[in-house]
């Protein structure tokens, strides 16, 4: 594991991100760090209707702890530097960890943040991928991987 996060670590040290990666990886790290604040303070009832019922963990633990993960990607996304390909590796992982509560939001009809349909829960579905992309993209780890795997 060592030597991948060194190689990684290589790779994303030898080209640029341009200005406008940076400007999209500090937004995202901005809604991500405010979202994860939102489960802590603000929008808890709204996290709390989003955590399947299957999920084997009490879901007021469940929505806590995925705050406090994500203030700590957010404010990683905002202080990078070196590390934004890892950062970007890790949460384009979360955003793919959480995808099966996005699911469940869908099959079971759970209302929450103003997705009171099948159509706006699934166009909120479709646009998880859409930030696993834009946490690869703007933080140059989808460069990386693709010159990782081919050096």
């Amino acid at each position: 594991m060592r030597g991948f996060i060194e190689r990684l670590l290589a790779v994303d040290n030898k080209f640029e991100v341009s200005r406008i990666r940076t400007m999209f990886r500090l937004l995202l790290g901005a809604a991500v760090t405010l979202a994860g604040v939102g489960h802590l303070l603000w929008s808890r009832s709204e996290f709390l209707a989003q955590v399947p019922e299957w999920v084997p963990v009490d879901a007021d633990l469940v929505v806590v702890v995925s705050g406090i993960v994500e203030i700590g990607i957010g404010a990683a996304l905002l202080l990078a530097g070196r590390y934004r390909v890892i950062v970007g590796l890790v949460a384009a992982a979360f955003f793919v960890a959480v995808f099966p509560g996005n699911i469940a939001q869908l099959v079971e009809g759970t209302d929450a943040f103003g997705l009171d349909s099948d159509t706006a829960r699934a166009v909120r579905l479709a646009f998880q991928p859409v930030l696993v992309g834009w946490a690869l993209w703007s933080t140059g780890a989808w460069r990386a991987l693709r010159d990782y795997s081919h050096p």
